[in-house]
């Protein structure tokens, strides 16, 4: 849910930690998780590494939410669920996060969270409940990074990650239903 934002950023920045340049990382230069060439779109216009660096909390809370939260739809997604995607499409693209989740509820995976994939999600919560449904996104997220050739190089950090938010999507999912 919408409400659900500032703790799903607060937890993700958590794992993105601040500058990063890592050769063996396809992103290139980072900064609080934000990659060179999303801080360049963003500003519609070449930035240094030093502006990356620099970059505005205002600036991070606006890409997040409009290239990952609102491109997932989280907003929309139950409580719990919304913080697993969104973490998942800033870490792996916002149409991966999708298509990992329409895979599990049986929509085509197009990359595109829209009105079928909504109302998928909420059939298979009314079936098979949420927290079935955030142990079976956690899962997929973990089979998909193990097929990554960078998993030898982040794999344990994808995992505690994925096991993090898994854990703080349960416990937000729980409350949601008090």
């Amino acid at each position: 849910m919408e409400r659900n934002f500032p703790e799903a950023l607060a937890h993700t920045l958590a794992f993105e930690g601040g500058w990063a340049n890592n050769p063996n990382d396809p992103g290139g230069a980072t900064m609080k998780g934000i990659t060179h060439r999303t801080y360049a779109h963003y500003l519609g216009r070449d930035v240094s590494h030093d502006e990356l660096r620099a970059i505005p909390d205002e600036h991070l809370a606006e890409i997040y939410r409009k290239r990952y939260w609102d491109a997932c739809r989280c907003g929309d997604l139950p409580d719990g669920l919304d913080l697993a995607v969104f973490d998942t499409a800033v870490n792996a693209g916002p149409a991966q996060a999708a298509r990992l989740l329409q895979r599990i509820v049986g929509v085509p995976a197009d990359g595109a969270i829209g009105p079928k994939t909504i109302t998928a999600v909420n059939e298979y919560v009314s079936a098979q409940g949420l927290h079935e449904l955030i142990e079976a996104y956690t899962e997929a997220r973990h089979n998909f990074y193990r097929l990554l050739p960078t998993y030898v190089h982040f794999g344990e950090g994808w995992r505690k990650r994925t096991d993090s938010v898994a854990n703080l999507a349960k416990h937000v999912s729980l409350g949601a239903k008090a």
